[in-house]
C-alpha cells in the first residue's frame, strides 16, 4: 500500500488515539516529549508574561522548526545551544500556575496556532534590551519580549521594536 494511503488511512484513525501520546496537525506528530521542550521554551522566556507572548515565543520556535536554517524537531530547536535562556531544558518548571499555563499555550501552537503578527520572525529578545544591529527587522513586541526576523541592513524598514500589544490571541 502506498505511504499516502496508508497516512490518509491513520488521519481517521490516529487523532482519537493520540489523547494521551501527544499533539496531532495534519500528517505531523508532536510528542510529549515534544509538548514539555515547547513549554520549557514558553516556561523559561515568557512564563510571567501574557498568553500573546508565549504564543509568540511558541511561534518563533515553529518559524525555526519550517526553516532549514534550524533543526527540523521543536526540542533540537528549544535545545539549541546559546539560544534560549540559560537551563531550558534542565532547570525544574517550579510554579504549578505557570506550568498549567504554558501547557495550555503550548498545546494550541502545536496544534496550530500562531502569533498573527509574528510573521516570519525567528528571533527575539528582551524588549528593553538595545541590540543595536542593522539587520533586525522588527515584527511584534508582547509579554516583555521583541520579535524579529533577520534581513540585509537596506531590507529593513521597522529597526527599533514596535509598540506593545496584549490581547491579540484568544
Amino acid at each position: 500500500m502506498q505511504v499516502t494511503k496508508v497516512l490518509a488511512m491513520m488521519a481517521l484513525a490516529v487523532p482519537a488515539g493520540l489523547a494521551g501520546c501527544g499533539m496531532w496537525r495534519g500528517d505531523e506528530v508532536f510528542s510529549s516529549k515534544q509538548q514539555e521542550c515547547m513549554a520549557r521554551a514558553m516556561y523559561f522566556e515568557s512564563n510571567r508574561s501574557s498568553r500573546d507572548g508565549m504564543i509568540a515565543v511558541g511561534s518563533v520556535v515553529m518559524n525555526r522548526v519550517a526553516s532549514a536554517d534550524f533543526p527540523n524537531d521543536v526540542c533540537a530547536v528549544v535545545g539549541q545551544r546559546n539560544q534560549f535562556a540559560p537551563g531550558v531544558m534542565s532547570k525544574p518548571m517550579k510554579e504549578d500556575a505557570s506550568r498549567a499555563r504554558v501547557a495550555e499555550a503550548a498545546a494550541a501552537v502545536l496544534a496550530g496556532e500562531r502569533h498573527p503578527n509574528i510573521e516570519n520572525a525567528r528571533f527575539f529578545h528582551m524588549a528593553s534590551y538595545n541590540a543595536g544591529y542593522d539587520n533586525m527587522h522588527y515584527v511584534l513586541t508582547t509579554g516583555g519580549n521583541a520579535f524579529y526576523e533577520k534581513r540585509r541592513p537596506e531590507q529593513v524598514t521597522q529597526p527599533r521594536p514596535v509598540a506593545a500589544t496584549e490581547g491579540v490571541t484568544r
